[in-house]
């Protein structure tokens, strides 16, 4: 397990570059934590790493936001907060993009955690004492 302490959004670009590294050929991410705990600043700096060009923001209502990193690769990122059923996710075609080997960032996956049977990563945030620790397995 990795982990890392950061005070403020400057020290997550490294953290992204840690963390893009260290995933080797997996592509589907899970992010853990709290409201406010920062899932979505983290996939802000992932996907600067990636070379989004986009503004990047939070899928809350939508669900599922769709990204261009610098290869032109579809970038996802999902955010679960608001699904009351894994079924909602199972008919938004949840799977699909799961299994695309595309990167998927999903923020609230313990909503969809039956739909998670696969190799990912796992990112625990915590925002304690003014920092955020941020720790990631594998």
């Amino acid at each position: 397990m990795r982990t890392w302490v950061v005070k403020d959004e400057s020290g997550l670009e490294d953290v992204a570059n840690d963390i893009l590294q260290g995933l080797g050929a997996l592509r589907v991410v899970c992010l853990h934590g709290q409201l406010g705990a920062g899932k979505t600043t983290l996939v802000k700096a992932l996907c600067r790493r990636l070379g989004v060009p986009d503004e990047v923001q939070s899928p809350t209502f939508s669900i599922v936001n769709e990204y261009r990193s610098g290869l032109a690769e579809p970038v996802f990122h999902f955010d679960c907060y608001r699904l009351k059923t894994e079924e909602e996710a199972y008919d938004l075609g949840c799977e699909e993009y799961l299994y695309s080997g595309y990167f998927c960032f999903i923020e609230w996956p313990e909503k969809v955690s039956g739909l998670l049977n696969l190799e990912k990563a796992d990112i625990f945030i915590e925002y304690l004492e003014g920092s955020r620790h941020i720790r990631c397995t594998p």
